[in-house]
């Protein structure tokens, strides 16, 4: 599913790496004064000022962490961008500029590259960010692709893991399970079509959670909203290993308890009807079935009533003294220790 086998292939080693760098990122525009040298030199010049810098960086690797028989190449650049727009904002900063590096095995035509960099190309028109440098060279075991984000952020206006305190609200946007459960969708028909390759899978009724998993959409709007709320979390994470992960990371960090309380966790109906098609508890999944990347955030009380009537926003629990522990109430009130299972030992 890489090309199509009626499209004319053009194969890497006809360009070479500084033609092919050239030619991938022709299109790319500059919208950031901070941007005063992108690509074209040995590395970018950035001007921030008098501003706070924040960097984050991910790796996907083919296999691991995305499937090609499923995964169009123009959403995985699309994706691969978001994985580290998310970690900027969680940070309470605004994106600028990203890097982008390739390792790319002789089995992908420039014509597959062009459609990852289409992708990527239109993430960063959608969120309005620079693409500065990066690096492409040959791989022996398929595709892996490296972003790196830069954003800036005020003096003090950054928010980190370790502010949380004790009766803090615990909020979270949006709804959770949906990427995970996308994903089940998609390796289900990926096996009904290695039976049957004439299959026409009829996805319609996923196509939510589908999106959730092949494009996911990074928080920009929440960071705007909040300061436009006049609310600064006082701590805030990135929804990309499960619920329950986050927690324990935000609790660790700031050495603090929590009450998550099951019955406030935000789930679209299509993820509660898909996990029961597949006999899966849907609060198990909202807890640890990762690559939401929605935000996780604690706030005071004091700024309850700038967030309660807005739909992007979910009360799920508060924080307490750290003696007390992290705990997730069930419906029925019993208390049950959380674990960081993550997406490994869940998929597992």
């Amino acid at each position: 599913m890489i090309e199509d086998k009626n499209q004319q292939s053009t194969q890497l080693s006809d360009l070479g790496e500084f033609a092919l760098i050239d030619h991938l990122t022709e299109k790319f525009k500059i919208n950031h004064k901070s941007t005063v040298k992108a690509i074209g030199d040995d590395a970018a010049v950035l001007n921030f000022e008098n501003k706070k810098i924040v960097v984050t960086t991910d790796l996907l690797v083919e296999g691991v962490h995305f499937d090609l028989s499923y995964m169009p190449l123009k959403h995985l650049g699309y994706k691969a961008v978001m994985v580290n727009l998310s970690d900027v904002y969680a940070m309470n900063a605004k994106a600028t500029q990203i890097t982008v590096s390739i390792a790319v095995s002789n089995r992908f035509p420039l014509e597959a590259l062009e459609d990852l960099y289409a992708g990527i190309e239109t993430a960063a028109n959608i969120y309005n960010i620079d693409l500065v440098g990066g690096d492409t060279t040959s791989s022996t075991t398929g595709l892996l692709i490296s972003v790196t984000a830069i954003g800036e952020v005020e003096d003090d206006d950054e928010v980190y893991r370790n502010g949380a305190k004790p009766n803090d609200l615990l909020v979270v946007t949006g709804d959770l399970g949906g990427a995970y459960m996308g994903l089940q969708v998609l390796e289900r028909e990926k096996e009904v079509y290695k039976v049957n390759p004439n299959s026409q899978p009829d996805l319609d009724a996923y196509s939510y959670i589908i999106e959730r998993q092949l494009k996911p959409e990074a928080r920009k709007d929440i960071v705007e909203l909040l300061k436009d709320l006049d609310v600064k979390p006082s701590s805030m994470i990135d929804v990309s290993d499960g619920l329950s992960s986050e927690i324990i990371h935000l609790c660790k960090a700031s050495n603090v308890g929590c009450d998550l309380y099951e019955e406030k966790i935000p789930l679209d109906p299509v993820v509660i009807s898909t996990c029961e098609e597949f006999n899966i508890d849907s609060t198990t999944v909202a807890l640890n079935g990762g690559e939401d990347y929605e935000l996780l955030f604690t706030i005071s009380q004091d700024d309850y009533s700038k967030i309660k009537a807005n739909p992007n926003f979910t009360v799920v629990g508060f924080m307490r003294e750290a003696e007390a522990g992290m705990h997730l109430v069930t419906r029925a009130e019993s208390r049950i220790p959380l674990k960081a299972q993550g997406w490994k030992n869940f998929n597992a």
